[in-house]
């Protein structure tokens, strides 16, 4: 019992608002109005946290300052709001029954990885959750992926089936226990089990069933994987498919059944160690993978790696996790275990998905779509509410860059700089997509939905809208969206009821992103660069030079356009573009005036069906896209005439381009800019130097160097004309680590301050909040 004096006393409500539900601040405010023998009470509601708290201004002081100050690791404030009011006169504080109330400003914390009081508990032999695979407490575990509504209690979650033994209600109730309303909090006698199933009678699969409190399936499964088994494996947001990662035969299996032909497959290991006797890891990256937010991580490799060359093709980097759930941990320490001396414990741990689908999360959708791939299943009877695939990010530049935002970020807001005038729903762009949900200063970026190719993916664009329109309480007004008339996304917003409706030029949503992510309110030179964007007057843009705020741009330089023959069979086949290239740089004749391998090895007759396409204006749009350019290089100089994804061609000549760094020729292609930038000089004298045999990793140096040089030239001459010094880099051309942090370096020697993205993805996954951020300036200027 807590007490205070009823002289001299004041009594203050205070609302919290922030990630403070789920994350042990109730226990924590309890615990500091204890020590300060305050009363009052604390409880959740759908705005937050409400405090009323009684005692000494002083000690109400001390107390407030502890609660900016002393926090429970994934608590977050944003807002505190206090207000004076009469004294009650208790005798007690009390932690009181969450109320629902007609608005709700309540956050949710995302899923967050297993931490070391958890840990320690799972492997220690005398704690009552010994190797027990759902081991949670306040400060770790499932969150978004469980929650259905709030505010933020069991009944609410998917654990609401799973009624508590004694012994775990009475750490539930105990407002200084670290599992205090842990809505997750279970154990073996009372909580989720877990089950491995043969999908396919395989013979590796011997266990079948569960006993409550043993770990026999993890070590069944563990067992499977050493043995060469492919297991579907369910974690937080879903499933994983997994494998030894050192098992060229079961890898190449698994990306045979996936249908993956050469995208990689991210890794799993259980520690640090590990992972640095396989790839270089800075302090940054590092302390990136231990993070409570456990993304995949991209490193560059370690020469003479043992790890499956079918892991990442072609790849100079890997990309690497550890383990965020206890059953990651128990698989991982019994796989060592069986391994053990052969070699290092490592899994791949790729989506649960055929490609081009969205990740499976639910039991019976994963027992079937994942049957084909995977001849066991490591299952339990936690249900997952929301899928949420991993984030993946790498250190660049001197900090962190997404390449996708999803779990252990998801659905975290991002803050603009002015409250909005009304809820606004931003739909994102067609691939990579995410929408984004904003309200007051709020901006809600959902988890990576993916690709809107096909119905199941289109269907969880709708169903996570919808979501997140319940869990944060938004009824937009105002919905935004890309220009392109084809984006399963846009035709989602002209469909929708939502009254007003804005449509944002794909490149300025990408400029806006870099703009609304670092409070930058005046105009910009803004360098758009992606693949595929639909441009204002139709064609399709991607190599784009703007002078942009949040409300509006101007196009003020663009890589000359050339023809699109074949439209997406020309992002299919490098070499279609690679011959646009050589036709605008020597003329129509080339392919019989110029001996080089390419043309050498060219189908002529192709490309003469092509020519005539392009002269009658058949499904040939023309493209100012730099993504198309690289694809354009790579087939010159016989890299690759064709591609399993988009971006593949790029890839590869970036690796490439990246084994000269140490030797290096300093050189740089010609090219003009008068009005438009004109590469034609470029790709000469790409085809002189491979007429004169230069070794082609020097020549994808060159290239890269020569982009760099050609964007901050024309960044140059627009500062020239407008005075501008600040420069915002976005689109998905921007995750080639090399040009960027060439370009970067390059703008800087000539004085520009340089922004990039941050704290969302700079390909597409980005769109959502650049289109709320367009959409909102434009509304305050109405």
């Amino acid at each position: 019992m807590v007490s205070a004096s009823n002289s001299t006393i004041q009594r203050r409500r205070i609302t919290v608002q922030g990630i403070v539900q789920g994350v042990g601040f109730r226990p924590f405010v309890y615990g500091q109005a204890h020590r300060r023998s305050l009363v009052g009470f604390v409880l959740n509601d759908s705005t937050g946290v409400t405090i009323e708290i009684e005692g000494p201004a002083q000690a109400l002081d001390d107390f407030q300052r502890a609660l900016r100050e002393e926090l429970p690791p994934l608590a977050h404030i944003d807002t505190i709001t206090t207000e004076c009011i009469s004294p009650c006169h208790e005798s007690t504080f009390v932690i009181a029954h969450s109320q629902t109330n007609a608005e709700r400003h309540a956050l949710i914390s995302p899923d967050t990885a297993t931490c070391h009081d958890c840990l320690h508990e799972c492997f220690d032999p005398d704690d009552r959750r010994y190797h027990y695979p759902f081991i949670n407490c306040t400060n770790c575990g499932p969150r978004f992926s469980i929650v259905q509504d709030v505010p933020y209690d069991r009944e609410k979650t998917t654990m609401s089936i799973f009624s508590m033994c004694a012994a775990c209600q009475a750490e539930y109730s105990d407002p200084l226990d670290r599992r205090f309303h842990a809505q997750p909090n279970a154990c073996p006698v009372c909580g989720p089990r877990i089950q491995l199933l043969a999908l396919d009678g395989d013979e590796r699969i011997r266990w079948n069933g569960h006993r409550p409190g043993t770990v026999e399936p993890i070590a069944q499964a563990a067992q499977a994987l050493a043995d060469g088994a492919i297991l579907a494996i369910k974690g937080l947001g879903g499933y994983h498919l997994a494998c030894d990662a050192l098992n060229t035969e079961a890898v190449q299996r698994l990306r045979q059944r996936k249908r993956r032909e050469a995208k990689p497959f991210a890794l799993m290991t259980a520690d640090l160690e590990t992972i640095r006797s396989f790839c270089y890891v800075n302090d940054a990256e590092a302390a990136l993978l231990q993070s409570h937010r456990r993304p995949i991580v991209l490193l560059t490799r370690q020469p003479n790696h043992s790890v499956a060359p079918e892991v990442a093709p072609d790849y100079t980097t890997l990309g690497f996790m550890l383990p965020y759930t206890p059953l990651h941990h128990l698989l991982l320490h019994h796989f060592a275990q069986v391994l053990a001396p052969r070699h290092p414990a490592i899994l791949v741990m790729t989506s649960g998905n055929l490609s081009e689908e969205p990740i499976a999360y639910r039991d019976d959708d994963a027992g079937e779509r994942l049957s084909a791939i995977a001849e066991g299943m490591l299952t339990h009877n936690r249900n997952i509410h929301i899928r949420c695939d991993d984030t993946v990010m790498r250190i660049v530049a001197g900090g962190e860059q997404f390449f996708r935002r999803s779990r252990g970020y998801a659905p975290e807001p991002i803050f603009l700089m002015h409250d909005l005038n009304v809820p606004i729903l931003a739909c994102g762009a067609h691939l990579k997509n995410t929408f984004c949900l904003g309200k007051g200063r709020q901006a809600f970026i959902s988890h990576h939905i993916g690709d809107l190719e096909n119905l199941e993916t289109l269907t969880s664009f709708h169903e996570g809208i919808e979501h997140f329109q319940r869990i944060f309480a938004i009824a937009p007004e105002v919905v935004a969206y890309d220009l392109h008339p084809e984006y399963l996304a846009t035709k989602y917003a002209l469909a929708s009821d939502i009254p007003q409706k804005i449509g944002v030029q794909h490149h300025h949503a990408h400029i806006a992103s870099v703009l609304a992510e670092h409070g930058l309110t005046e105009p910009v030179i803004g360098i758009a660069a992606d693949g595929t964007g639909y441009g204002i007057d139709g064609t399709i843009w991607g190599g784009e030079v703007l002078i942009a705020d949040l409300v509006d741009f101007e196009r003020r330089t663009y890589l000359h356009p050339v023809p699109l023959p074949g439209g997406e069979q020309a992002i299919r086949q490098p070499w279609r573009m690679a011959a646009v290239y050589l036709t605008q740089a020597f003329g129509d004749a080339w392919h019989r005036d110029l001996d080089i391998p390419f043309v050498r090895q060219l189908d002529h007759s192709r490309w003469n069906i092509l020519a005539q396409m392009i002269t009658h204006g058949i499904n040939s749009s023309l493209t100012s896209s730099l993504g198309r350019l690289f694809d354009a290089v790579a087939a010159l100089i016989g890299l690759r005439n064709n591609v399993l994804y988009e971006g593949q061609a790029a890839i590869e000549l970036e690796a490439l381009a990246s084994t000269m760094q140490t030797t290096r020729i300093q050189r740089c292609y010609p090219f003009e800019i008068n009005g438009q930038m004109d590469v034609a000089p470029l790709i000469r004298a790409i085809v002189e130097d491979l007429q004169q045999g230069m070794a082609l990793p020097q020549i994808a140096w060159n290239f890269h160097r020569s982009i760099a040089e050609l964007f901050a030239t024309a960044c140059l001459t627009i500062r020239e004309q407008s005075g501008l010094q600040v420069v915002a880099l976005s689109g998905g051309v921007f995750q080639n680590r090399l040009l960027l942090e060439q370009l970067m370096a390059r703008l800087r020697e000539m004085a520009f301050r340089v922004y990039i993205n941050r704290c969302v993805p700079p390909n597409d996954g980005g769109i959502s909040f650049g289109q709320i951020a367009v959409a909102a300036a434009q509304l305050q200027k109405l």
